[in-house]
């Protein structure tokens, strides 16, 4: 017969350590599948004009009038598909490192139009994509994890 000990805190309590610390794997499923997934609806917006969007040509539009990018039909088709696909990807754990660098890279290029408008992102500032650039740019360091497709697969790179 075993006995497992728990560690206990203040009032012989167990610490949330003990309830909670085998479960590492789970949550960086689970912050890895939202971020991934809050991406997908961005692109949706850009690429298709789904939930709202203005779809890739009207997006390009802007783009290349407000943004300045002097081909703004191909940075609003780059950028949306980053945000849809690399985000789909990153939502599966498959070719996680390789999603998650371009999102961070999309993230970092998006931010440099937030930074006249101050740190808050109520205000259209720059905390809100270095938020996120620095959450995917977690994923590139750390992978997949155990439950991912590179996993299920074997993808190792």
């Amino acid at each position: 017969m075993t006995t497992q000990t728990i560690s206990r805190g203040p009032f012989g309590l167990p610490t949330l350590e003990a309830i909670l610390g085998g479960y590492n794997d789970l949550g960086n499923t689970l912050a890895r599948v939202v971020a991934g997934l809050f991406l997908v609806p961005h692109g949706a917006q850009k690429l298709f004009g789904w939930f709202g969007g203005y779809g890739l040509e009207a997006t390009g539009q802007f783009f290349a009038s407000q943004l300045g990018f002097s081909n703004g039909y191909l940075a609003a088709l780059g950028a949306g598909s980053v945000e849809f696909f690399a985000g789909l990807a990153l939502a599966l754990g498959l070719f996680t490192r390789s999603a998650a660098i371009a999102i961070t890279v999309m993230l970092l290029v998006a931010s440099q139009f937030h930074f006249g408008a101050g740190y808050f992102w109520t205000n259209g500032g720059w905390e809100y994509p270095i938020l996120w650039a620095a959450l995917a740019f977690s994923f590139a360091l750390k992978g997949g994890g155990r439950y991912s497709l590179d996993q299920k697969f074997g993808i190792r790179y």
